[in-house]
Order: structure tokens, then sequence, then C-alpha cells
């Protein structure tokens, strides 16, 4: 490649407030909820760069014939790689798109086929655009990237009324917030230099299990469920504990180990290998993104109950990892179904790809 910015770059990063950002002159962009991508396009070689600077290229075939469609001939480009279905982003069809075999990414890449969302412009030709503001790289991108069925140059507004709507709205259709920046803004690589404001929730859980810390005998996790029709249902973990408290969990947790498989609702996975597809994912599954990552778990009696903090669902799981906030020894754990948690409302994706 002969570009003025060449992989790995890392991409710029936003530190998170708990309000939209007001101040005069911002711009505002929907948070695009998929797998940050750096794409380096110098004629027919093009590079897709992830945040933890290893290639997506192999994984996405159909993105990088995309962007040659729809990028200049030799540029630099930020964005979000985002899979759809019907009318919202699919997060969990994303992840099945991080694959070893050639032949199943082709057939997913036709099967649950992923899109690009441009929203910044890095370099274009020989030009190095880092030191450039914000607003003029803002509006060489919009004049650079020819919008197509799966390139998007994401949708910008100045007005917070807007934006405000926008954070309320667009959550039905899969993104999980909204994005602030200075119109003076240079590119800061690795640097939390954005602002973003996502939404959260608390929800009351069962704790079911847990997993051990990496560095030693100190919990690492705990493995949350909640009940539906049939039975308790594993939605995903709990974590972000100081070390000191990671240590104090261990006594706490120890007298729920007492017989905790012989009438456990998770026994059959206790021993499980391999990950189910869908929605009901196995506690003790392989990590898709580390095979040598240990996922194994303790059983615990379900009978504790926590209240966690999370951002958003993906499917009946958590999208993200819930945080820890307190024990609800007041709540059956029984009571911790699917109703309390706040579904939103569904919003037409086309019209957030339209900008």
């Amino acid at each position: 490649m002969d570009l003025p910015l060449l992989p790995p770059v890392k991409p710029m990063l936003a530190k998170a407030v708990t309000k939209l950002p007001t101040d005069e002159g911002l711009f505002y962009e929907p948070k695009w909820d998929g797998f940050r991508c750096i794409v380096f396009r110098d004629g027919d070689e093009v590079e897709l760069g992830s945040r933890n600077e290893r290639p997506l290229t192999r994984y996405f075939p159909e993105v990088v014939a995309a962007v040659k469609e729809a990028l200049p001939g030799r540029c630099v480009v930020d964005g979000e790689i985002v899979v759809p279905q019907g009318d919202r982003l699919h997060f969990e069809s994303l992840l099945q798109r991080i694959h070893p075999a050639k032949s199943r990414v082709d057939l997913l890449a036709e099967q649950t086929p992923a899109h690009f969302v441009a929203f910044d412009l890095l370099a274009l030709d020989d030009e190095s655009l880092l030191e450039t503001p914000f607003a003029e790289r803002q509006a060489r991108l919009h004049e650079a990237v020819t919008a197509t069925e799966r390139v998007h140059v994401t949708a910008v507004t100045r007005d917070v009324a807007t934006a405000q709507r926008w954070f309320e709205e667009f959550e039905g259709a899969g993104l999980d917030g909204v994005v602030a920046k200075a119109p003076d803004l240079p590119y800061g690589p690795d640097q939390r230099l954005m602002v973003k404001v996502k939404h959260v929730r608390t929800a009351d859980a069962v704790v079911a299990g847990f997993r051990w810390h990496k560095s030693g005998p100190i919990v690492g996790s705990l493995l949350l469920g909640l009940y539906d029709d049939g039975g308790l249902q594993h939605i995903g973990v709990a974590a972000s504990f100081p070390m000191a408290r990671r240590a104090e969990l261990v006594e706490e947790l120890a007298p729920y180990r007492t017989d905790a498989l012989d009438t456990h609702p998770w026994r059959e996975w206790a021993d499980a290998e391999q990950q189910a597809d869908g929605e009901h994912r196995m506690p003790g599954a392989q990590s898709r993104w580390n095979a040598r990552k240990d996922l194994s778990w303790v059983p615990l009696r379900p009978e504790l109950v926590v209240e966690v903090k999370y951002d958003q669902l993906e499917g009946r799981r958590l999208r993200h990892t819930g945080q820890f906030l307190r024990w609800r020894p007041d709540r059956d754990p029984r009571s911790c179904t699917y109703d309390q948690l706040e579904v939103p409302v569904r919003y037409d994706l086309a019209e957030v790809f339209d900008g």
C-alpha cells in the first residue's frame, strides 16, 4: 500500500458521559453498534483494520467488495461494520462472522451480509487529515463517499433536539446511543476525544454461578439468569469488581456452592464444550475470540438475587457485561423474569441509514 497512513491505526475513542452535551457547534451522530473498522484502500488493495489492530479483512469479503465501489481510489476511512436483519442491527449475527473456516465465512457473507457505515475521513490520496478539524473532515467525507446498498455515510446533525430524539428513538433499530464531536476536533488515534451517551438501565437477576478470575482464586464474573416459561435462562454476566471485592465474593458465595449441581437448572451445560447457536448461550462455551480462554464455571444454587446495571439487550441477553450494583435479599429469585426488562420501540433501520 502507498497511503499517507498505513495500517495499523488505532481508532479515536469516546469518553462516556451521563447526558447529552449541549455546547454550541457540536456535531451529533448515532452511535452504531458493530465492529469498529478503519478501511485502508489503495486501488484494488483493501485492508479492514479493527480496534485491536487485528485485520478483519478475511471475515468480510463482501465489505471489501462494497468499499471498492463506494470509496475513493486511495483513502483511509473510519467507520463501523454492522449486520442489519429486518428493521434493526443484529450483533449476534455479526459475532458469527468471526470464523476460522473460509467456506463458513463465504456462506455467511451471502446469508447475513455486512454493511459499512463511514463516519470519519482520515486520509485522501496523498493527504493525511489527522490534524484537519472535524467539521472539514465531515464535509469532505460526504463529498468523497458514494452511498450504496451496503456502504453508508452516518447521519449527522448539529441540532440538540434532533440528537435527543435520535437517542430516544434509534435504540429500537439496534443503535446504542449518540456521539458528540467538536467542530475543531483533530483525529487522535487511541485518544478519548469524543463524547458518547449510552442507555443505562437496571434489572434484578438470579446469580446461578461464577467464573474464576484469570489472575487467581478470586471471582472473575457472576453468571446471571432470568426466568421464563422454559426455566432459568442465561442472560450474561456481571463483572468489573475491584480486586479486593473479588476476594470477598469467594467467601460470600461459598455457602451456595454446596450441592449446587444436584438440581441446578443448567446442569446439562456443566460439561459443555461447544456453544449452542442462537440466543440461549451456554455458560461453559468456548470463546469465539480466544479459543484458549477458560470459560468454565462454578455452579451456585440459584438463590441469590443481584441488581445490575446494563445498557441494552441483544435478543434475550445483555449486549455488554452488566455492572454489579447491590444484592437484593428481599427478592424471590423466581420473581426475576424477563417482564421487568424494558424493550425499546422498533424503529425502521432504513431511515437511520438514509440519514
